[in-house]
């Protein structure tokens, strides 16, 4: 059966049109950018980022999440000059156009670069103003998700949705809520979320990796998520899959990342054809592929190699993305079109 899926699974899924939905900003870094980086401003890296391979990640318990959260910090303290920006934005847009998106929606909190950029205002400028002349140099669709850290106080939350708002008419899509789901509750930023809503973002937390299915129902009941970041965990309760499937809520399922932290063993733990067959709507996503070492195509050959997915379930994965993303009606009818095309071709 095995080998009958692999004969018919012959189409190049980095010719697949599709979204590209959860992506970190520092995250998104190439490892011989790092590299370059470091050298440039003298950070001494560990091992662990200069080897050129990913890192032994496990992030199931608070110490290895540290660790996880330690390697990131290192990482982005190497981006410090708008040109750096301009280059890390550039050359994650070309990994996607390579990978077959037509529309990526990078998820950063400006509130991190503020200090080496001249303040939050100015941070977020420079990477909007980086994102658009990507987006022309590459011809990606790009966006921005604009996201709160649940380590930090809900007020800070507030001020970043407020910022968020008023630079929705310069690509800020989205706002959300990132960093160890295990901490914090996500009602506690409500008020964040509903100043999001207010000024026409989409709604998209993480939750349902490290913590399990009530911190998805979390996200669904006190912030009103139109979008999960991760979600996958909501595969042991059928009842919250069927609420997310009612409402069409499009988690954000990101394989690699799940074997990388240590959610799952192995990719074929991941319960992607739990969600599936439940009718959960799913968005295949990178997460940081500085630290996983696969990017977007990837994650369609892990699902089509060890969930047995056809060609024509990795094209509805990807209608699914187009259709949780917050791309324009016309964008998402061309990479509609494209699906159909690389299905028929």
């Amino acid at each position: 059966m095995r080998q009958d899926l692999r004969m018919e699974s012959v189409r190049d899924v980095r010719l697949l049109p599709k979204a590209h939905l959860h992506l970190h900003f520092t995250g998104s870094m190439r490892s011989d950018t790092l590299l370059e980086l470091a050298d440039k401003y003298g950070v001494h890296l560990p091992e662990a980022l200069s080897s050129g391979e990913p890192p032994k990640l496990r992030a199931t318990d608070e110490r290895g999440w540290f660790r996880f959260q330690r390697l990131y910090d290192i990482a982005r303290s190497c981006l410090r000059a708008p040109e750096d920006i301009q280059r890390l934005v550039r050359e994650a847009a070309e990994e996607d156009v390579r990978d077959g998106s037509g529309w990526l929606e990078i998820q950063v909190d400006p509130t991190s670069y503020a200090p080496r950029l001249g303040g939050l205002i100015p941070a977020l400028e420079i990477i909007l103003d980086a994102v658009e002349t990507a987006s022309k140099e590459t011809g990606l669709g790009m966006r921005v998700l604009v996201a709160a850290n649940r380590m930090k106080h809900p007020l800070d939350a507030r001020t970043l949705a407020r910022l968020a708002v008023r630079y929705a008419d310069r690509g800020v899509v989205g706002f959300g809520l990132s960093n160890d789901e295990r901490r914090g509750l996500a009602r506690d930023f409500d008020r964040a979320f509903e100043i999001a809503r207010e000024g026409g973002l989409l709604a998209a937390p993480h939750g349902g990796e490290l913590s399990g299915p009530s911190s998805v129902r979390d996200c669904l009941d006190d912030l009103r998520a139109a979008r999960v970041g991760h979600g996958v965990r909501a595969a042991e309760d059928p009842r919250l899959m069927r609420k997310l499937a009612e409402r069409g809520v499009t988690c954000e399922v990101c394989p690699s990342s799940n074997v990388a932290l240590g959610v799952y063993e192995k990719p074929g733990d991941v319960p992607l054809r739990t969600l599936w067959d439940a009718g959960v709507p799913i968005a295949l996503g990178a997460d940081d592929p500085l630290l996983f070492g696969s990017r977007l195509a990837a994650q369609y050959e892990l699902v089509r190699e060890h969930h047995g997915f056809t060609d024509a379930e990795l094209a509805e994965l990807a209608r699914q993305s187009v259709r949780g993303s917050a791309a324009p009606e016309p964008v998402r009818a061309g990479l509609l079109r494209g699906i159909d095309d690389w299905l028929a071709g």
